[in-house]
């Protein structure tokens, strides 16, 4: 695919405007809005860093190659992962800011304080030292780390918002728990990453959607009691159950119009989450998988070769460019996930990973983060 028939594959004609365009560029007779789904990487070294540097009129490589690659796709509910969280907001409005100069006006935001860096008071690595980042509900080096953002053309109805960031794991109906050498770390262990959140969308339509967003931690990083396995497992299990009609508090009932969507970390076939955790989403029969592919992922995977020779899963699915020299690589995996109700209508879907002949189009890729944003056209 050449570089003009990359862009008009990844162009996207403004929200409700009819005659859109398919995932392959065929007419859709159809009013569409687009989901879309990027974990950016841009979590700084520290907090307000990513405020400074998007205040900044030169910014710093990555981030202008997030803010092209957010304004070319043109979504109009996007959920951002790896996004630093401050309780003020300052940060996402400048991502706003900036993203209207580069003409995706976004007008509606919401974030909600994410687990990373909060402490536990516990040695969670067993490392004879308490309060590192390793120890606390999330890994991050500072509270608010690494959180997720959503950003949309249509208002967010904050007033009712339902967030479950701070659901103990045990409380999770038939918990996947760990044995610890300090059992007593379970009675403060929270279930999320960065958080559960229940989002509800007004669209021009008058009804609503719901967005269900999730950061699970990596399955890795622990010991043969595979506690961040299991507990990335259960973080995904959680929207299973709720689809299914349970609620921390029996709040409400969700409506028929929902999209689970994030960085589930767990391919379908390969990598080290546990067997049948992402299938417990993407099976579920409330749900569907448009599978947003795109040649350059399959593209990439054989030119990089290593572990990805091995992989069992369909290359044109990869979401994620991991390190795929050692045996002990991860390689390319399918980690992002939107998944839409069934009774949505899947309109087209993408997945932005360009091949190696568009040089530049790729280049701004692999800079902006490993990940990749997906996409789903929705058509009302």
């Amino acid at each position: 695919m050449g570089f003009l028939a990359s862009l008009k594959a990844f162009w996207h004609v403004p929200a409700l405007a009819l005659g859109a365009l398919s995932a392959l560029g065929a007419p859709v007779q159809a009013e569409t809005i687009r989901i879309a789904y990027f974990h950016t990487e841009l979590s700084a070294k520290g907090p307000g860093l990513l405020l400074r540097d998007l205040g900044k009129e030169k910014r710093p490589k990555q981030l202008a190659a997030v803010l092209s690659i957010l304004s070319r796709a043109a979504p109009d509910i996007i959920l951002l992962g790896d996004i630093d969280y401050d309780a003020g907001g300052q940060t996402l409005r400048a991502l706003q800011a900036a993203l209207t100069k580069s003409g995706l006006s976004l007008a509606h935001a919401y974030a909600g304080a994410p687990n990373t860096g909060v402490p536990t008071g516990y040695d969670l690595d067993g490392d004879g030292r308490l309060e590192e980042p390793e120890d606390a509900q999330a890994y991050g080096e500072f509270r608010g780390a690494g959180g997720l953002a959503i950003l949309s053309r249509y208002p967010i109805l904050h007033d009712e918002v339902l967030e479950f960031t701070d659901l103990l794991w045990s409380d999770l109906p038939a918990a996947d728990l760990p044995t610890l050498p300090d059992p007593d770390v379970l009675q403060v262990l929270r279930l999320s990453s960065t958080g559960h959140w229940d989002v509800p969308i007004q669209l021009p339509n008058g009804s609503r959607l719901h967005l269900l967003p999730l950061h699970a931690m990596a399955p890795v990083f622990d010991g043969p009691e595979d506690r961040n396995g299991r507990r990335n497992a259960d973080q995904q299990r959680f929207w299973a159950d709720y689809l299914n009609g349970w609620t921390p508090a029996l709040q409400r009932a969700l409506g028929p119009q929902a999209v689970v969507l994030g960085t589930l970390n767990a391919d379908p076939l390969d990598g080290e989450a546990r067997p049948g955790a992402v299938a417990r989403l993407r099976g579920h029969p409330k749900l569907q998988d448009p599978a947003p592919s795109a040649e350059g992922a399959a593209e990439a995977s054989a030119r990089q070769g290593g572990v990805n020779t091995a992989h069992r899963g369909d290359p044109a699915l990869d979401t994620v460019d991991w390190p795929d020299d050692r045996p002990s690589d991860p390689g390319n995996l399918r980690v992002d996930y939107i998944l839409p109700s069934r009774t949505l209508t899947v309109a087209g879907s993408g997945l932005h990973w360009p091949g190696a002949a568009e040089v530049e189009l790729l280049e701004e890729a692999e800079t902006a983060s490993r990940h990749r944003l997906i996409w789903v056209d929705l058509a009302f």
